[in-house]
């Protein structure tokens, strides 16, 4: 049985869809002004694995997951660009579409970008407008009056004066109140703009993910996630504005995953630690950077390191190197429609753990005792089951043989797969004439760069170290 914890509740409670057999979902994409960084990373993967399994346990899932694609660091950046925001806008969705696919994460349902739905966000507004939950400013703005709901801040657990005292405001002289946030932003010179009721302008981004939500999953949805730090003000708003035009709740359970810190310390291009997604796929393998993010439970922190890294690629390489040495038989190959979740053990923890809240951390615990369990009776039914339940965490589905030879993203060591090869070919010669000392000094130089060569049967594989 699932078990989700609620952001809203503060606990963790029984999975019941608005639907039976069916899962309304959504998760707040990027705002693409810029390369993916490693929290996108982690967001994009979370909510992959939380799809992944929904389907597992027999769900129909619509997922969405939008793209903000006009707002104030977008139109900056075009700016110093000196190129139309649309130009920017399409060159990151086509790097964060290649970041997404490189890490294995599937295609959400429906992926909407803020400027096709702008007409649903001004039918919102106009909504909030005569419900008196929102203002027309002096200016021209269009803002929320969060003491018109009754309600505000019940997702952060504070009150209007903790949320003043505790919450970095921005200063505005045209709100009734330092809380009060933006619906919709008169028109500046030379900025986008687009037709309203109350002038040329654009959308504030909360209404953004309110109005998309509500145009592809209804009303009322089942599950709303994304990052810790959306939680306030972003996710309060949402639900101000939503419940707001609505009337009653608009998402049952609220999920949030964790910050990713590294070494400890924030993430923050002011402390230079700031990492993307491209900067860490030029060192590591992505399905390294997957597990890394799998293996800690989604609510906790994660803590980037190179020796966390690097320690991720080892256990990875420890799973492959199980199933290269117990590749199952065709008649031992497990599919996710034939894994004995009743009886086999493995699958009986691995599914307890996920339906405790997803947590990955004990599932990928599961898959080392099993290749364990391989390694030791040199079952090939146990490594099937490992690569099983390793595709529905989006691990384990390369070639063995190819991903051990590719645990490093780029052979920075100079040696690439045809110098390699070629390496192969004059030690298996000097073999062949009896030269030892060549042959020997060929495995030790190849060893020495963290090549190892494992001679078989079949005869000489490689891998990296």
């Amino acid at each position: 049985m699932l078990k989700i914890y609620n952001t809203l509740t503060r606990s963790k409670r029984e999975f019941v869809p608005l639907t039976p057999g069916e899962v309304k979902m959504y998760v707040c994409g990027m705002t693409v002004y810029d390369h993916c960084h490693l929290g996108h990373a982690r967001v994009l993967v979370v909510f992959d694995s939380v799809v992944r399994w929904l389907q597992t346990l027999g769900y129909k899932v619509t997922y969405i997951r939008n793209i903000t694609d006009i707002d104030d660091k977008i139109i900056r950046r075009a700016s110093e660009n000196r190129e139309p925001f649309t130009a920017l806008t399409a060159r990151y969705i086509r790097a964060m579409e290649e970041d997404a696919a490189a890490l294995n994460v599937i295609s959400p349902s429906f992926e909407p970008r803020a400027t096709e739905c702008i007409d649903s966000m001004i039918v919102m507004i106009e909504s909030l407008l005569n419900k008196g939950l929102a203002y027309v400013a002096n200016n021209g703005d269009v803002f929320y009056d969060v003491h018109r709901f009754t309600d505000y801040g019940k997702l952060s657990g504070k009150s209007l004066d903790d949320l003043r005292a505790g919450e970095r405001v921005e200063i505005d002289t045209n709100k009734r109140d330092p809380l009060d946030f933006v619906l919709w932003k008169a028109a500046k010179p030379d900025e986008p703009s687009w037709d309203s009721p109350w002038g040329k302008g654009r959308p504030g981004w909360h209404i953004e993910c309110s109005a998309m939500s509500g145009h592809y999953l209804g009303e009322q949805f089942d599950i709303h996630g994304g990052g810790q730090d959306l939680q306030f003000p972003h996710h309060e708003n949402e639900i101000a504005q939503s419940e707001g035009v609505h009337g009653h709740s608009h998402v049952n359970y609220w999920m949030h995953n964790g910050f990713v810190r590294v070494d400890n310390e924030k993430m923050s291009k002011s402390l230079g630690n700031f990492f993307t997604v491209r900067e860490i796929l030029a060192r590591y393998q992505p399905e390294v950077v997957r597990f890394f993010i799998i293996r800690a439970h989604y609510r906790s922190p994660l803590n980037y390191s190179d020796a966390h890294l690097n320690d991720a690629r080892n256990a990875l390489e420890r799973l492959y190197t199980t199933l290269k040495n117990h590749a199952p038989s065709p008649t031992d190959e497990t599919s996710d429609a034939d894994i004995d979740w009743k009886n086999d053990r493995y699958a009986q923890r691995f599914m307890a753990a996920m339906n405790d809240d997803f947590n990955t951390s004990e599932a990928v615990a599961v898959l080392f005792d099993l290749a364990s369990e391989a390694n030791r009776t040199g079952d090939s039914r146990c490594a099937g089951l490992l690569k099983a339940l390793g595709g529905i965490l989006g691990l384990l589905q390369q070639s063995p043989q190819h991903y051990l030879q590719h645990s490093v993203q780029h052979e920075e060591d100079g040696y690439s797969e045809a110098t390699i090869e070629t390496m192969i070919q004059q030690r298996l010669q000097a073999r062949k004439e009896k030269n030892f000392a060549q042959a020997d000094a060929l495995r030790q130089q190849l060893a020495e760069a963290g090549i190892i060569l494992e001679d078989g049967p079949q005869g000489t594989t490689w891998r990296r170290e």
